[in-house]
């Protein structure tokens, strides 16, 4: 989960930006939609949705048809839904803004889901605490929410990236590299992969997200245009969605349980294992909590800290000429960049109806 390569960032803007300029400003009304998504922690309900008919049920509401489909390949999923292959996909804030509003497709966060709390981290072997990373390589998946991560906390004690050296390594990668090579003293990574490295002898966790709480936030985000069109479709995803987080505020009942239970087979644990997972990721369990958090403040604030590193790392596209270059829309009509490029929105009025009771 949460990869991002710059070569795939730049192919899949170009692309996107000739299907954008050949495509209608809004996307017609229909009836059949697809959404992918991916496996980690705090999107595994999205395959409960569907497997469980639930997913069903709600789009059977609307007149609808909602395809949920798993792509085992995280940033092969943003891909197709930037070409247009599905209507919706789970993916970070950073990757929403730098891949497909990057790419010129109009994209809209629907569903605030979580954020990382304690899910992503930094672990060394030589040293014990935050400082001692300095002159070290450090092992990380390049220009992901990885490399982000490394950057605010370099920058809380005064250092740069240029006091590092980043060593791009695949996320499938990083636990036998870290645990196998001596010469591997310092990474950055994700659960379950930041469990697993931390079990390393002699290491020692000197940062993780739940210092920088609400700037790793995993999302749904749907096309704009195509939710315009059919509010329908974004009104099935959000009462899918809120109904399983019911279940999961619920473990002790048979149904709760039995969700989770399937969410955690699915993800490759069990129960006791899921729960672990969830304690370091921040769910947002009612539609009111994730309403009030895309409406926060403090969201302009991370979104600021995100694009700017986005444009440092030349994430925005080649032709951009400042952070600016893509204009991020928030609740209430604050803008973010190029009021004239608007191309990311976080939504939270669909929320709201649900924490209303009107979906």
């Amino acid at each position: 989960m949460r990869t991002l390569l710059k070569n795939i960032v730049f192919g899949v803007a170009f692309a996107a930006t000739v299907a954008a300029s050949q495509a209608p400003s809004f996307a017609a009304e229909k009836k059949n939609f697809r959404v992918a998504w991916s496996i980690y922690a705090g999107w595994m309900p999205w395959g409960y949705a569907a497997d469980s008919g639930i997913m069903k049920k709600w789009a059977d509401k609307y007149g609808i048809k909602v395809e949920v489909v798993q792509i085992n390949d995280y940033v092969e999923s943003i891909n197709q839904y930037t070409a247009g292959a599905f209507d919706g996909c789970v993916m970070t804030n950073m990757d929403a803004l730098t891949i497909p509003a990057a790419g010129g497709v109009d994209t809209t966060a629907l569903i605030s889901g979580d954020y990382s709390n304690g899910n992503d981290g930094i672990v060394l072997k030589k040293g014990t605490a935050l400082k001692d990373i300095k002159g070290q390589k450090v092992n990380l998946v390049e220009l992901s929410v990885s490399h982000y991560l490394l950057a605010r906390a370099l920058d809380s004690v005064g250092m740069k990236e240029k006091d590092v050296t980043v060593v791009n390594t695949s996320d499938a990668d990083i636990v036998s590299a870290y645990s196998s090579s001596a010469d591997v003293t310092a990474t950055v990574t994700w659960n379950p992969q930041l469990s697993e490295v931390a079990k390393t002898a002699g290491s020692t966790m000197v940062f993780d997200s739940a210092k920088v709480p609400g700037e790793i936030i995993d999302l749904m985000v749907v096309n704009t245009g195509t939710m315009r069109d059919n509010p329908a479709f974004a009104k099935a995803l959000v009462g899918a969605w809120y109904e399983i987080m019911g279940l999961m505020t619920k473990p002790d009942t048979a149904e709760g349980k039995a969700a989770l239970e399937a969410m955690a087979k699915a993800s490759g644990t069990d129960l006791a294992g899921y729960k672990q997972q969830l304690v370091t990721t921040k769910m947002f369990y009612t539609p009111a909590d994730g309403a009030s958090f895309a409406a926060s403040p403090d969201l302009v604030k991370t979104m600021d800290l995100v694009r700017s590193f986005s444009y440092d790392h030349g994430l925005l596209g080649e032709g951009a000429k400042s952070r600016d270059a893509v204009g991020i829309l928030f609740p209430g009509g604050t803008v973010l960049g190029d009021v004239k490029n608007v191309k990311l929105r976080f939504d939270d009025a669909v929320m709201k109806q649900a924490a209303d009771g009107k979906l």
